[in-house]
């Protein structure tokens, strides 16, 4: 709840001088729809703050891993182990390159040990490839499309509280038949406080949303060109076992 403490303390400056708000006294007055909107909007924090901590965790381990992956599998298709690759990629299951690599390797090992199985080996494990990337794909953007959702309705959100706000300080006005300062003041803090949460709830979401797309994308790129690698390497394989015979 980091983002919504800031709000408290960029609250008013006047006449030169910090004033410190009460911020129980604030909360008894603010009307009901008030309350809901901020109560939303604290709800959206804490979901966008969850999903980014659970997107960090995962792009982080994906990276780790794939990076301890990439070598040990290299050295196994080399030698020509297709199996002992196979073995190698279970191994790092948060990887994104193994979860993509394993699937050509399964579908590849599966043609070229059964007879019973029809199909152009290389083609099916294109495929599989393929189907193996979208999946991976969908894994990683998991959750990360409710950010840019909060990012982009948030501030309204807190509009509509600036809307209750400015309703409650004309209230005040038509109630108290007075145009000071105290009339509105409730009404027009309402305002203030919905909007600032508002804010910092879509702020941190945009940044983190265009900052995830972007590892995506490159996740994206590593699985492309893992995949083409992949597929060269069953190529030239084949093409030798065909020379063989």
């Amino acid at each position: 709840m980091f983002l919504m403490t800031q709000v408290w303390a960029f609250m008013l400056m006047q006449e030169g001088g910090a004033i410190g708000f009460d911020l129980m006294s604030m909360w008894n007055q603010m009307g009901f729809m008030a309350r809901a909107i901020v109560i939303i909007l604290f709800i959206m924090s804490a979901w966008s703050i969850g999903i980014m901590i659970d997107r960090l965790i995962a792009y982080n381990a994906a990276r780790t891993q794939s990076r301890q992956f990439a070598p040990a599998v290299a050295g196994a298709l080399r030698e020509g182990k297709l199996e002992e690759a196979i073995k190698i990629a279970d191994r790092y299951k948060k990887s994104h390159l193994a979860k993509v690599v394993v699937a050509g390797l399964q579908e590849f090992h599966a043609h070229r040990s059964s007879s019973e199985i029809p199909g152009e080996e290389i083609e099916a494990s294109k495929r599989a490839l393929e189907r193996a990337e979208a999946i991976v794909h969908a894994e990683l953007k998991r959750g990360v499309s409710a950010l840019a959702t909060i990012g982009s309705t948030a501030p309204f959100v807190g509009l509509l509280g600036t809307v209750v706000g400015i309703i409650n300080a004309f209230k005040g006005i038509s109630s108290e038949k007075s145009t000071g300062l105290g009339a509105v003041a409730g009404g027009i803090s309402e305002a203030l406080v919905t909007t600032a949460l508002g804010l910092f709830v879509a702020i941190p979401a945009v940044m983190v949303f265009n900052y995830f797309s972007s590892r995506t994308e490159a996740f994206d790129v590593e699985m492309g060109n893992s995949s083409s690698e992949l597929i060269d390497y069953f190529l030239k394989r084949s093409q030798r076992a065909n020379a063989g015979k």
